[in-house]
């Protein structure tokens, strides 16, 4: 088994403490920066797709992410000018009124697992914030909205139509949490929706290369 397989197989199984190493052996070995990277995204994938199906919980997911982050935090320094997200930058926040947020920081994980910069704007977040950040970080192509209350659903319609018709462009919206429905999405004019945080990951890809 090669090194990146080793790579791939730890961070499947959520082996936080042995990722960082092997990413470093990898390295060491010569394998290209962005080969290790697109090769613990794609088994972030895959462990997204296992959530999606089931067969794994949330407490799996996290190791799993957590495993990631370690093993990008020893590729960072060597991803240079940028190139680390190619996917640009992708803000998230919990709805203004709606104080939950274990669904977003699992999604924001997979979301930079996949290859964003995220910025996470935290829990109760308004409209204005909303479009306060987007101005202010660069290279914005998603805006995460989560919602788990129903009763903040208005506000997760509210955020959705005060982005639209802020005049800023350039990049998608997508919404989620356990009320919101691909009905809802459509309806309040979100770009897209996700039902969980593995396919959140896969949806934001498929919304910032449409």
């Amino acid at each position: 088994m090669s090194k990146i397989e080793e790579v791939k197989a730890m961070l499947e199984a959520g082996k936080a403490k042995l990722v960082p190493g092997l990413v470093q052996e990898a390295l060491d070995e010569g394998a290209e920066v962005q080969t290790i990277l697109q090769a613990m995204i794609d088994s972030m994938g895959v462990v997204g797709d296992r959530f999606s199906a089931g067969e794994i919980y949330v407490p799996e997911m996290l190791m799993a992410a957590k495993a990631m982050s370690k093993g990008v935090d020893v590729l960072k320094p060597l991803l240079t000018g940028g190139t680390s997200s190619t996917l640009g930058t992708c803000l998230i926040g919990t709805v203004e009124g709606d104080l939950h947020d274990i669904g977003k920081n699992l999604v924001a994980m997979m979301i930079e697992s996949a290859g964003f910069d995220v910025v996470d704007l935290g829990v109760d977040v308004s409209a204005t914030k909303f479009i306060e950040a987007i101005k202010v970080n660069k290279n914005v192509t998603l805006v995460a909205c989560s919602g788990l209350l129903t009763t903040t659903m208005p506000a997760m319609k509210q955020s959705v139509q005060e982005i639209k018709a802020s005049g800023l462009t350039g990049f998608k919206v997508m919404v989620g949490g356990a009320p919101v429905t691909q009905e809802y999405a459509n309806e309040i004019g979100a770009d897209g929706f996700a039902p969980d945080a593995g396919s959140a990951a896969v949806k934001a890809k498929e919304l910032v290369k449409a």
